[in-house]
């Protein structure tokens, strides 16, 4: 006889103690997980319609449920005592509730743990004003990267901080600094209203959970122009796609417009990638960073922003900067990521190639032959698919809407 309920908490435990990312609610398909970057079911019963709301009813009350009803989708959080927070997402798919669980450790991580450029981002969130961007796709890290940010400045500097989440992922505890933290949806109405009224609260920091639309952009940069450092993210993978995405929330008349208000404001772009770590252990965070060096701030104002990849590389020594390429090296190098997933990560696989072969110079003419023979093995197609200058298609499609 098929079994017409499950143990949500069960999931939940089961899900945590294998170290997932992800659950996954189907209906007709087992319970899934993400562990690792891969997908793995979680036993062998199928996830029924009666399943799917009996899971749906406990996480949610009923507002969300009106709003559900409206809308086929909402994003929420949920706790389970004694085991743990979660990011909620519901939607529909072919008719029937569908949901994704995102596990957010109570615990805020650090910089160090994390393994991201510490030094640099530690003197961009302890600017007094500007405004930084965390990119990257879903599911790479944007908000974790945030909340050990935010947590560095809580135990270091008395300031005031304001989030602006929907749905709130870290709960903060004050340490030396006052954080209020609101929920979309809940403590007020959207991220612009939130951002209209939050200038009036005496902030020195103000934390977006996302650049949605221009109404949040434009509200973002008037914060940043009013004295404060504002945080958000934006689904774009590297420094130049962010600038563009950006630019085109708003219409051509407004983009030089724009991009003078960005190279007065945007101190610092952080893009990320999560790739496997070659030992098993999880994933190794691969970054792109930009910080507003007297280039990059030329760039941003003369609407150059094909130029910002070699300003991000040149000024590596200097200013802290870095691109993926640069990332993944050190990362290959450290053999935390193997060659074809540091070849596949690359915004320009032919230029990682050749930087790469500078590793093994001065190795002998066996070990040189070897190393060229693991990166033909990889396919020459896949890396001379890749884009000759940083961004992809993605990237170009964002170009080509983006002209004086």
């Amino acid at each position: 006889m098929e079994q017409t309920t499950i143990d949500p908490k069960g999931l939940f435990a089961a899900m945590i103690a294998k170290n997932a990312s992800d659950l996954f609610i189907k209906v007709g398909s087992p319970p899934a997980i993400r562990t690792g970057g891969k997908l793995q079911p979680v036993g062998t019963q199928t996830v029924t319609p009666q399943i799917a709301m009996q899971i749906y009813e406990e996480v949610t009350d009923d507002r969300l449920r009106k709003l559900f009803m409206e809308q086929s989708e909402v994003d929420t959080s949920y706790e389970v005592f004694g085991v743990g927070r979660f990011r909620v997402n519901i939607f529909k798919q072919r008719g029937q509730i569908g949901m994704v669980f995102r596990y957010v450790h109570s615990k805020v991580p650090t910089m160090d743990e994390l393994q991201l450029p510490v030094e640099q981002l530690k003197k961009l969130v302890m600017l007094p004003r500007g405004l930084i961007l965390v990119t990257g796709i879903a599911g790479s890290g944007k908000s974790t990267t945030i909340g050990s940010m935010l947590q560095y400045v809580n135990q270091t500097a008395n300031k005031h901080i304001i989030t602006v989440e929907d749905p709130i992922e870290y709960i903060f505890t004050d340490e030396k600094c006052v954080i209020d933290q609101r929920e979309a949806g809940i403590d007020t109405a959207t991220f612009a209203t939130a951002l209209k009224y939050c200038v009036r609260q005496s902030p020195d920091i103000i934390m977006i959970g996302e650049m949605r639309d221009r109404e949040t952009v434009d509200a973002a940069i008037s914060a940043a122009e009013t004295g404060h450092l504002v945080i958000s993210t934006l689904h774009s993978v590297n420094a130049y796609q962010t600038v563009e995405r950006v630019i085109n929330f708003f219409e051509p008349y407004m983009h030089q417009f724009i991009r003078d208000q960005l190279a007065m404001l945007l101190v610092g772009v952080l893009s990320q990638r999560l790739l496997p770590r070659m030992d098993g252990r999880g994933q190794a965070p691969a970054t792109e960073l930009m910080v507003l060096s007297p280039t990059v701030k030329e760039l941003l104002h003369e609407g150059k922003t094909r130029e910002l990849y070699k300003a991000i590389y040149e000024g590596m020594e200097y200013y802290g900067s870095h691109t993926f390429n640069q990332s993944l090296k050190r990362l290959y190098e450290n053999s935390l990521i193997s060659l074809e997933n540091a070849m596949s990560a690359a915004d320009n696989p032919e230029e990682l190639k050749m930087e790469l072969r500078g590793i093994v110079k001065g190795a002998s003419t066996r070990d040189t032959s070897a190393f060229d023979s693991k990166i033909f093995k990889i396919g020459d197609s896949r890396i001379s698919s890749g884009s000759s200058r940083p961004g992809g298609s993605g990237a170009a499609d964002d170009a080509k809407t983006s002209k004086k």
